[in-house]
């Protein structure tokens, strides 16, 4: 039996400010940005978070890490959505043969 690892949404570092929101702030961003803008801006907080850790009394690795999680997730996702399209795209043109 294999289990799922928890999704980048499931939890949140550094209190619960954002998970106790009915919309998390980067659910929305991902539903308004473009996929290239919504990726930059993920990286953009990896980028933060790793340069920022241990100065500011927080635990910024954390929150580079659950960025990184999430940055993860969403390519993976866009993986297989792309392989899931060519596939059903290969699967019309067999059946137009």
């Amino acid at each position: 039996m294999t289990t799922k690892a928890p999704s980048a949404d499931d939890h949140q570092v550094g209190g619960q400010h954002y998970k106790d929101m009915s919309v998390q702030p980067w659910a929305v961003m991902e539903a308004v940005l473009e996929f290239d803008e919504f990726v930059g801006f993920l990286k953009g907080n990896v980028i933060k978070y790793s340069l920022r850790q241990g100065r500011k009394g927080s635990d910024d690795a954390q929150k580079a890490l659950h960025y990184m999680q999430k940055l993860q997730q969403v390519l993976q996702a866009a993986e297989w959505a792309q392989t899931e399209r060519y596939g059903a795209w290969v699967k019309g043109q067999q059946q137009a043969d």
